[in-house]
């Protein structure tokens, strides 16, 4: 037994131990100085030329946001046709800090509409103003979620999505409402609402039984085109079908059922025939697939592209023209090509190394009445987000508000390897101050999805691992089956595999690295968010080649999760069945049934309302750790959704994911 002098000098050396440790740590002030610097950058949410090509206006996110840049976004304007000219901020407000976004130009250049919190805190109006000046006009007087304004061809009239008296903001990454009641009752739905320009009448012109996801004007604006579904829009969006609504009546006629997932419909010209993006897809608003064609009155629709090695995310037909100008996604990068939808045959525009944002209701690029002219949000891993805008390919920077913004992360090479037949493409950070003398620990980062692609972009302040790069580790992102960027068949290839295929391809990754650059192989850690916290879980469970693994969001258990989430209907196309039907397809991707073979320290990070990957399962994961004896630390955010949106949370996931593989791989 140690006397009580004894045991006080032994806990006062002990104190002085670790306060030597923690300020020999890499991590404190220099990972905050790399976040401070992340969380400065001002991001873009929306970039739309006139219809003339004169203007450009754009939605910028403001910094010293508390809650996701969302809650402080302005609306600003330049002249094109004038290099140099002055910018002008468009408010509903005095200019103060409010939410104002989804900017949507009048077909004649003069008015830009857009929705605003400036008048009405807490609730968005929808508002149009003169590109000249003078008086911005309030249109609405609503109680609940607008989004997603937009022009008729006559520019007498602005539709929008309106969900009334909507509890929460609509969509399946926002934090969930607390059960409570009878659950299953009431149902919100996203309805098309028109608003005429000149009284501010408001029209709710979709049934009320169906809920709208995305929809377009026809060339004589007598119609919609609508993706639409019965049900809660959360989970419905996966069977979500497409329908045309009269836009006096309101009539509702089916036009279309796709067998997967279905994405920005868009009129061609003459009114004939309705181009979208159909495939398998795991997210509303992560958009990948072929270009389909069906006629306006119905039919079957024809695949435009058949055997593409790229996945479509975005398209435009040019005025005038019988031509879709394209985005793909493509070999972890993006490109632009023009698709003539009579032969099928696409001309490649233009290719580069970075990312051309992709909005969920068609943000991506916005194109002049000329059909040459486009305004866009680039960034890559060297340069942050700026607006550009001109000819494909011929753009001028227009913004230049993150020119403070430097690299705090090495180089990044993209990387190809070869697994069971496929071609798997990747993108490898190097540490910052890289000594090819020097062995270095690896981290690797799965992206979520499946369906979605590690993209080469300014790193954002939210679970981006190139802040560890900073900290002296290579970070490999791979782009296994089941990503986009090369075909639909690379996308379906994990279907009924979770776990298998796409895991076996990023430990080939792992191995291609650790070949051939100077990675030490017993320091190797994995981590994720989402379908890359699944991946996570899994990888721990079936290999010890990794030393530390954090996962964010992540499944532990295919068969508890199909009833907890909010999204159920992503699993079928995937697994082949419900989980009532074939339990055993969910089973053998489940970690949990594996966990015995665990052995990896973990951190386990989620958000408390997260409708996508249910709180739960990381609980059942912990619970297994904790049971089993095997390190680990788990956090739970408080009123969180699935993405984490209050800033110091952020910050707090970045710092324990930084010390964790500090702590076991350093």
């Amino acid at each position: 037994m140690v006397n009580w002098p004894a045991r006080a000098l032994l806990i006062l050396l002990a104190l002085l131990f670790s306060i030597c440790v923690l300020s020999a740590a890499p991590q404190g002030s220099s990972l905050d100085a790399v976040l401070d610097s992340l969380a400065a950058v001002r991001g873009f949410r929306q970039a739309a030329i006139s219809p003339d090509g004169q203007r450009v206006a754009w939605v910028e996110a403001m910094p010293d946001a508390q809650r996701a840049p969302s809650s402080n976004s302005a609306i600003f304007m330049t002249s094109l046709s004038s290099p140099g000219s002055s910018v002008r901020r468009i408010t509903a407000g005095s200019g103060e800090a409010c939410e104002e976004h989804d900017i949507a130009w009048s077909p004649d250049s003069r008015e830009l509409a857009f929705l605003s919190t400036a008048q009405t805190r807490g609730q968005v109006q929808l508002y149009v103003a003169s590109v000249n000046g003078g008086t911005v006009r309030r249109l609405t007087d609503l109680i609940g979620s607008l989004d997603a304004p937009g022009w008729s061809p006559d520019g007498k009239t602005l539709a929008l999505l309106f969900t009334e008296n909507a509890p929460r903001v609509p969509g399946p990454l926002e934090p969930m409402t607390p059960p409570a009641g009878v659950i299953g009752g009431k149902v919100y739905e996203q309805r098309l609402t028109t608003v005429d320009v000149g009284t501010g009448r408001t029209r709710q012109i979709s049934p009320p039984d169906i809920y709208v996801y995305e929809f377009d004007w026809s060339p004589d604006a007598k119609r919609f085109v609508a993706i639409a579904a019965h049900g809660a829009g959360d989970a419905q969006w996966y069977v979500a079908e497409i329908y045309t609504i009269d836009t006096v009546s309101g009539e509702t006629k089916h036009l279309f059922k796709p067998s997967d997932q279905v994405a920005v419909p868009r009129w061609s010209p003459d009114g004939r025939n309705i181009a979208f993006i159909g495939g398998l897809m795991s997210d509303e608003g992560s958009i990948g697939g072929d270009v389909f064609l069906l006629s306006a009155a119905g039919g079957e629709a024809r695949n435009l592209t058949p055997g593409l090695k790229a996945s479509a995310g975005w398209l435009a037909w040019l005025a005038g023209r019988d031509e879709i100008l394209l985005l793909e996604r493509l070999d972890g990068a993006s490109a632009l090509a023009m698709l003539d939808p009579s032969s099928g045959r696409s001309v490649p525009l233009w290719r580069g190394p970075e990312m051309l944002s992709l909005g969920t209701r068609g943000f991506a690029l916005s194109i002049a009445r000329d059909g040459k002219t486009c305004a866009l949000v680039r960034q890559s891993f060297v340069t942050p987000p700026e607006v550009w805008a001109g000819s494909v390919g011929a753009w001028r920077q227009v913004t230049n508000s993150n020119r403070e913004a430097h690299a705090d992360w090495g180089k990044t090479e993209n990387l190809r390897w070869l697994n069971d037949g496929f071609e798997i493409q990747g993108w490898l950070t190097y540490p910052r101050e890289y000594d090819p003398a020097r062995r270095y620990p690896l981290v690797v980062e799965v992206h979520g999805g499946p369906g979605a692609m590690a993209h080469p972009a300014w790193p954002g302040p939210f679970f981006d691992f190139s802040v560890l790069s900073s900290a002296g580790y290579f970070v490999l992102r791979p782009n296994p089956r089941g990503s986009f960027g090369q075909g639909e068949a690379f996308t379906r290839a994990n279907v009924k595999d979770f776990g298998y295929g796409d895991f076996r391809d990023i430990l080939a990754g792992v191995d291609f690295v650790v070949k051939n650059y100077p990675v030490d192989n017993d320091r190797v850690g994995i981590g994720g968010w989402s379908y890359g916290g699944y991946m996570t879980m899994w990888a721990v469970t079936q290999t010890r080649r990794f030393h530390a693994a954090v996962a964010g969001a992540g499944i532990a258990n295919w068969q508890s999760y199909y009833g907890e989430n909010d999204i159920d209907q992503w699993l079928i196309p995937f697994f082949g069945a419900s989980i009532y039907d074939d339990p055993a397809v969910y089973a053998k991707s489940s970690p949990l049934n594996f966990i015995k073979s665990a052995r990896t320290p973990a951190l386990i990070l989620v958000g408390d309302r997260d409708g996508e990957c249910p709180t739960p399962q990381s609980f059942e994961f912990w619970h297994a750790l904790e049971s089993l004896g095997i390190e680990n630390r788990f956090v739970v955010y408080p009123n969180e959704g699935h993405s984490i949106l209050d800033r110091e949370h952020r910050r707090d996931i970045m710092r324990r994911t930084a010390e964790w593989y500090d702590g076991h791989l350093k």
